[in-house]
C-alpha cells in the first residue's frame, strides 16, 4: 500500500504517517497539490491519497482525473470542520477522516482499499477451475490474457494474480486503453519528455516505468490503435520503452496482464488486432463466465456488497428477503457483477426496515415469475418503463412512433441513472467508450435533458444518512 499525504494536516502529519507505517503502508508527504501531481508524474505512484481539507479538493480530484491517475482521495480535517467535509465529499473525495488521526480509523481505510484491490469472491463451481488456474500461474512471470463480458471482474482477477505473485510487494498499475484518447495513450503508456509536444510542460513517467518491478494491467487492450499495438509489441519483446520525445531507451522489468471483453481471435481475423501481439499476450488465457452462469455467486456477492455499503454509509446492516433473493437469481445481469454491485448499493440506500425487498432492487425483466414484478417501481427509469415485460419478452409498443435518437437518449440516461451517475460503469454496460458516453451526455445536457450528476451517489447517500438518523 502506497500512501501519499498532501498538505499539513493541521500539524498531525507525523502521527498519521506513523500509524500508516505501522500498518505496512509506504508513506510519502508533500505540501501542495502541484507537488503531489509532480510526484505522480515522476512515477512514484500512490494507492491512496490523504489530503488536507484546507486544500482545494475539487482541483485535486479534477487534476487526477484529467491526467488519468485513478487514485481514491480521503479528505482529512478537524472534527469541527463539518461544512468543508461535506464540500470535500461533494467534490469527489471518497471518505472524510477527522483529525487528530485515530489509529483504528486509518487502519480501516487502508484495509478497505487493500481488500477492494485483492478480494475475489466466489463459490460457484464454474469459477473453481479458473481460480485454481490463476493461483497456479500467479508465481510465474507469464503474460495473462483475461477475457469475459464487461463487469465480470477481470481487473479484480488481475489484482488477485498480482497479489499471489512474487511481485506482490511491488506496484500494480492499471490503465484503461478504451478510456484514454488515442493521441494521449502513447504518452500515458510510455511517458514523455518535457517539450515533446504542446502541453508537455514537464517530464511524465508512463505506466510501463511506474509499474517497473511489478505488474502492468492493460485493460480493454483490443481498443488500442494498430500503430500503438506495434509499439506495445516491441516493448514486450525488447523489455524496453521509448518515452515520447526521448533520445534513449528505458529498460523495464514488468509482468503484463491484459483484459478484453471481445473475442480476440475474431478481432485478429478482422485485422483489428495484431496476431503477433495476441500470441505474446495470450500465454495463459483465463476466461471469466458471466454472472448469469454463476448462480451460486449471486447471493454471496450481494451479501458482500450489502455489508460494504451499509458500513460506508453508516446504515444498519440489512438482509435480503426470500423474495428478493429469488428476484436476484431470476434476473439476467447483463451488466454482471458491476450491475449487481450498483443494484445492491441503491437497495441499501432505499431500503427501510431490517430487510431488503424486491421493490427496492429496481430491476425488471425477471424470468418465470410475474408476481415479483408487480411491485411499484421506486422511480421512473427509461430502462424499466415497459421495454421488457414481465415474461421477459420484448414489447415494441413502447418504442412505436419514437425516433431512434430519442430511444437511445432514454437508454443512455437510464443506464447512467441505474449506475448512480458513474460514467465508467455505465459505458461498460452500454458497450461504448467513456469518451462516446461523455460526448452524448454533454449534448443531452445542452439540449435541456436531465442528466444524473457524477456525484449523485454522494447526494443520495447523504440524504439517506440524514433520514436514518
Amino acid at each position: 500500500m502506497r500512501l501519499l499525504i498532501v498538505g499539513k494536516l493541521k500539524g498531525h502529519i507525523g502521527a498519521a504517517s506513523r500509524i500508516a507505517l505501522a500498518r505496512g503502508a509506504k508513506v510519502q508527504q508533500v505540501d501542495e497539490i502541484d507537488l503531489a501531481l509532480d510526484s505522480l508524474r515522476s512515477g512514484k505512484g500512490a494507492d491512496l491519497i490523504m489530503a488536507d481539507i484546507n486544500l482545494d479538493i475539487k482541483v485535486l480530484v479534477n487534476s487526477l482525473e484529467k491526467e488519468h491517475f485513478c487514485i481514491p482521495v480521503v479528505a482529512c480535517g478537524l472534527e469541527t470542520d463539518s461544512e468543508p467535509a461535506v464540500k470535500a465529499i461533494k467534490s469527489g473525495a471518497r471518505e472524510y477522516l477527522p483529525l487528530p488521526p485515530d489509529a483504528e480509523l486509518i487502519a480501516a481505510v487502508l484495509e478497505t482499499v487493500a481488500h477492494e484491490e485483492t478480494d475475489f469472491i466466489y463459490s460457484d463451481p464454474s469459477m473453481l477451475k479458473t481460480t485454481k488456474l490463476a493461483e497456479q500461474i500467479a508465481p510465474s512471470d507469464a503474460s495473462v490474457l483475461i477475457t469475459g463480458e464487461s463487469g465480470t471482474g477481470k481487473e479484480v482477477m488481475a489484482r488477485f494474480i498480482h497479489h499471489n505473485s512474487k511481485r506482490k510487494d511491488k506496484q500494480f498499475i492499471s490503465i484503461n486503453c478504451a478510456a484514454i484518447p488515442e493521441n494521449l495513450l502513447e504518452s500515458e503508456l510510455f511517458g514523455h519528455e518535457k517539450g515533446a509536444f504542446t502541453g508537455a510542460v514537464a517530464r511524465r513517467i508512463g505506466k510501463f516505468e511506474e509499474a517497473n518491478g511489478g505488474t502492468l494491467l492493460l485493460d480493454e487492450v483490443t481498443e488500442m490503435h494498430p500503430l500503438l499495438q506495434a509499439k506495445l509489441l516491441r516493448a514486450i519483446q525488447e523489455r524496453e520503452i521509448d518515452r515520447v520525445g526521448g533520445t534513449k531507451p528505458v529498460p523495464i522489468n514488468i509482468r503484463i496482464i491484459a483484459t478484453s471483453n471481445r473475442d480476440l481471435e475474431e478481432a485478429v481475423k478482422n485485422k483489428e488486432f495484431r496476431e503477433d501481439l495476441f500470441f505474446r499476450l495470450n500465454v495463459v488465457p483465463l476466461h471469466l463466465p458471466p454472472l448469469r452462469d454463476r448462480p451460486m455467486d449471486i447471493e454471496k456477492l450481494a451479501d458482500h456488497f450489502i455489508k460494504k455499503y451499509t458500513q460506508s454509509n453508516a446504515l444498519p446492516l440489512r438482509t435480503l428477503s426470500n423474495t428478493a433473493k429469488k428476484a436476484l437469481r431470476q434476473y439476467e445481469w447483463r451488466g454482471n457483477i458491476r450491475e449487481l454491485e450498483n443494484t445492491m448499493h441503491r437497495a441499501v440506500l432505499l431500503a427501510s426496515g431490517d430487510s431488503i425487498e424486491p421493490e427496492v432492487l429496481h430491476i425488471s425483466g425477471l424470468k418465470n415469475d410475474t408476481a415479483l414484478s408487480k411491485a411499484e417501481p421506486v422511480s421512473a427509469d427509461p430502462l424499466e418503463e415497459g421495454v421488457i415485460d414481465n415474461d421477459d419478452n420484448f414489447n415494441p409498443n413502447i418504442l412505436v412512433g419514437r425516433s431512434l435518437s430519442d430511444v437511445e437518449q432514454d437508454l443512455i440516461i437510464g443506464t447512467v441513472s441505474h449506475c448512480l451517475g458513474n460514467r465508467t460503469q455505465a459505458a461498460h454496460i452500454l458497450g461504448i467508450s467513456i469518451r462516446t458516453l461523455r460526448n452524448k451526455l454533454r449534448l443531452y445536457t445542452e439540449s435541456g435533458a436531465a442528466v444524473p450528476s457524477p456525484n449523485q451517489i454522494h447526494g443520495d447517500a447523504a440524504t439517506m444518512n440524514k433520514e436514518a438518523s
